[in-house]
């Protein structure tokens, strides 16, 4: 058999740490943390320690656990779960857990295999994620996922592949019974991280990624493309990642060879110069992917056919064509070399991998998908790049091989409102780097608003990558819209370059802290039911709460709403500075907004350090011009991240992390930043501006070196901002005050103005203005307004600049 290349070659160990197991002749249990257990059942008494296409490390350091063994009965209790077995064939008379959390009823028993309380249907799961959104308009079926609202759930990994000491998959033996028990209760944070310990880390994306994405199913010419990036960059709008979809390759192929979807070989009426237009493209700071569908093989007109035929021993007389066959290591490797590493030397970062071809192979069991996936993004790091492929979800421990690709979506707002939940929700099977077509693909209509909802949901999405079909009347341009859309657009995407800086420390931390990206509010608030209620609200990172609008303007107010549910303490407006206050419980509110924005509300002590805007910029190099934005109502810290984007030396220590911190008191804020580390990746001078979001305006404030000073009504901001100086330099801060937190003491002129932009009688708006003039307290004016018959949107309107 032939032999992997080294780049396949993982260095993987999956045996456990035997402190960690009770076997006897038939089982073997391995207890790998205190909530966490891999049960194992063999007739034969073989058991299989290889790494498996879903769990590559079992080496835990051993955890506190008892164990009670007498003829024909083993107890095994743990501070998380007490399991019990009768030592014969694993069924549900035979071994069952009950988790020690007060989440279910009857003590959390879960039975092997029994349909009430193990497989489906599994009511209280929380779902994971799908292979594809393709082609649906709206929700979908999600598979189950690693979290419980009861505290406990399963995987069964029976017939997961093994990956032997060279790189290469096997099938198991059949008949093995291989479960995972994990009785977590509430603590998805950990149970998450210990899945990311269990299978594998999410790999360090290169930073290119979190900029904005440019693609669209359409037949550009090098001419044409270039001019589309120019006019981008004479409006200045920011993109990183260039996206070339089937009709770079030759498409219009001899009837003989069936489809042109599969395709290797430049189209040069298109392109004639291939490594010219790439060069071109880097040196204006673009990225390179190039999509794949290589279901068909190497037909024999394929620039590269001779080489593969050869390599691969097909015919070439007699045309021959070389099939795919991804079960076979011979055609993996001439795959890549022949296929993939001319195109990489010519220029293209990496791929997009559009397999739409099912799950079945030569090797049963086996889905090409996460062949596929595997392999690529192994063989893209093989010269110490890092690793990375856009590709659909191949299944749990597919966190490994990071972009999804979600598929072709329909361009309708149900798309869209499902969109949110489906991507929070992925985090709950570790899969949190999810790449949507923002703004649609196909179908639907066009809607002016719809497309500017989306893409500010793109904004705080994993990735944010445009995407439309070849409909002439889909394209994403900005400048095919009226105004305001047409700015909107621009400012959106100048928005997500400026928070670069935030996103890529996130990108750190979960390949480093193992903490998805993308987190649903029931990760920090597990026990309020609203956060699985209002299923499209999440983190971005840490820092921020993203409340998605999902749904058209009201036209009585003219703004959309989003239900909402605003946790206990402080929350402040990403945009507006608006400060909401959850009380000691949190509270459900109805968060309405202008087409210009949306709610992103950071939380009491955030921190969010952001690139400033340099006109006509679009690299994502780190940047000389730094903003930070800062929110009042607790202490906080934060650690910014920076290395040189992409590669691997980071491992050894060529990174700087800028500590932030936030120490808030009655009456005080001090905010302090420290750069620290290797400090050559950073720029040798660098600015700072410092902008305390939702503060009243401050006199007393004190600085260790100068700055400039300036208070913004729009936003509520105190901004100070220091001029380019040493890396190195330390800054620390002290704002005192009697009241720091914007206390809504404009009230009346926010009313003012929302009702101004009301289309609604203009009687009734000076009704309604008149109890916001006359009365003594909000409180009194909820009473009076609440009496009335009023439209819900204008309501909901008024309430929330009330009581929020």
């Amino acid at each position: 058999m032939a032999e992997l290349s080294r780049q396949f070659r993982l260095d993987l160990d999956g045996s456990c740490n035997p402190e960690c197991v009770v076997q006897g002749d038939h089982y073997r249990f391995t207890i790998l943390t205190p909530e966490m257990v891999r049960m194992e059942y063999s007739e034969d008494g073989e058991f299989e320690d290889a790494p498996t296409q879903v769990v590559w490390n079992r080496n835990f350091d051993k955890p506190e656990f008892t164990v009670t063994d007498v003829e024909g009965r083993l107890e095994i209790s743990t501070k998380a779960f007490h399991l019990v077995y009768n030592k014969k064939e694993f069924t549900p008379n035979n071994l069952y857990i009950d988790v020690k959390c007060a989440y279910t009823n009857y003590g959390g028993r879960w039975l092997f295999g029994a349909t009430e309380y193990g497989n489906p249907p599994r009511e209280h799961n929380l779902k994971g994620t799908a292979r594809t959104l393709d082609r649906i308009d709206g929700p979908t079926k999600l598979d189950f996922g690693l979290l419980d609202t009861s505290g406990r759930t399963f995987f069964d990994d029976s017939e997961s592949l093994l990956i032997d000491k060279e790189g290469w998959v096997h099938p198991r033996k059949k008949g093995v019974v291989d479960y995972y028990y994990l009785g977590y209760g509430r603590n998805y944070f950990k149970a998450i991280h210990d899945f990311y310990q269990l299978s594998g880390a999410v790999p360090m994306l290169p930073k290119y990624v979190l900029g904005n994405w440019w693609s669209r199913y359409w037949k550009y010419t090098e001419q044409s493309y270039m001019e589309l990036l120019k006019r981008f960059e004479s409006m200045d709008v920011p993109f990183s990642v260039v996206v070339m979809d089937m009709d770079w390759h030759i498409v219009d192929v001899p009837e003989e060879y069936g489809r042109g979807w599969t395709g290797y070989t430049w189209n040069k009426d298109f392109f004639p110069d291939p490594k010219r237009f790439m060069g071109w493209l880097h040196d204006h700071n673009y990225k390179i992917t190039l999509n794949l569908h290589p279901a068909d093989g190497v037909m024999p007109f394929e620039d590269a056919y001779e080489d593969m035929a050869r390599e691969l021993g097909v015919n070439i007389e007699n045309n021959d064509p070389v099939h795919f066959d991804v079960t076979s290591i011979e055609f993996l490797e001439a795959y890549f070399k022949y296929l993939h590493h001319p195109n990489e030397e010519m220029g293209v970062d990496f791929w997009w991998m559009d397999w739409q071809q099912g799950k079945n192979c030569a090797v049963e069991g086996l889905d090409p998908l996460w062949m596929l996936n595997h392999y690529h993004v192994l063989d893209l790091a093989r010269d110490g790049k890092r690793g990375v492929l856009l590709s659909r979800y191949g299944g749990l421990g597919s966190h490994r091989y990071p972009i999804g690709f979600s598929g072709d979506a329909v361009v309708t707002w149900k798309s869209l409102e499902f969109q949110p939940y489906f991507t929070a929700t992925a985090s709950n099977v570790g899969y949190t780097w999810w790449s949507h077509d923002i703004g649609g693909h196909m179908g639907g209509y066009k809607d002016n608003e719809l497309v500017v909802r989306w893409m500010q949901f793109g904004i705080f999405s994993p990735i944010n990558r445009l995407h439309s079909n070849c409909n002439p009347f889909c394209g994403k341009e900005p400048w095919r819209y009226p105004e305001p859309y047409c700015g909107i657009m621009v400012d959106i995407l100048k928005q997500r370059h400026q928070l670069v800086p935030y996103i890529y420390t996130l990108n750190y931390r979960c390949h480093n802290d193992l903490v998805p990206v993308i987190i649903p509010t029931y990760y920090y608030y597990p026990d309020s039911e609203e956060t699985y209620v209002y299923k499209n609200q999440y983190f971005f990172g840490s820092e921020l709460m993203v409340c998605p609008i999902t749904s058209p303007t009201h036209k009585d107010t003219s703004m959309a709403s989003v239900e909402a549910w605003i946790p206990a303490g402080l929350w402040t407006d990403l945009y507006t500075g608006f400060v909401y206050h959850g009380g000691a419980n949190g509270k459900r509110a109805v968060l309405n907004r202008t087409i210009d924005k949306e709610p992103v509300l950071g939380r009491a002590g955030g921190i969010v350090p952001m690139a400033a805007h340099v006109k006509g910029e679009n690299s994502l190099d780190n940047a000389e011009d730094m903003e930070v934005v800062i929110f009042p109502g607790a202490s906080g810290s934060f650690d910014l991240f920076e290395d040189e984007g992409d590669g691997q030396e980071y491992l050894e220590g060529k990174c700087a992390f800028t500590r932030m911190n936030l120490d808030w008191s009655e009456g005080k804020a001090e905010f302090c930043l420290k750069p620290e580390g290797d400090l050559s990746v950073i720029p040798e001078n660098r600015s700072w501006k410092l902008i305390f979001r939702g503060f009243n305006e401050v006199s007393e404030i004190e600085t260790n070196c100068s700055c400039e000073k300036a208070y913004c009504e729009e936003t509520r901001s105190m901004i100070l901002t220091f001029p380019k100086a040493s890396a190195d330099q330390e800054i620390r801060v002290v704002l005192k005050g009697e009241q720091l937190v914007y206390d809504n003491h404009d009230l009346k002129e926010r009313a003012f103005e929302l009702l101004d932009q009301m289309q609604i009688e203009n009687n009734l708006k000076r009704d309604l203005y008149q109890y916001f003039v006359s009365a003594d307290d909000p409180v009194s004016v909820l009473s009076s307004i609440s009496a009335m018959e009023l439209e819900p949107s204008v309501l909901n309107a008024l309430v929330e600049i009330l009581v929020c």
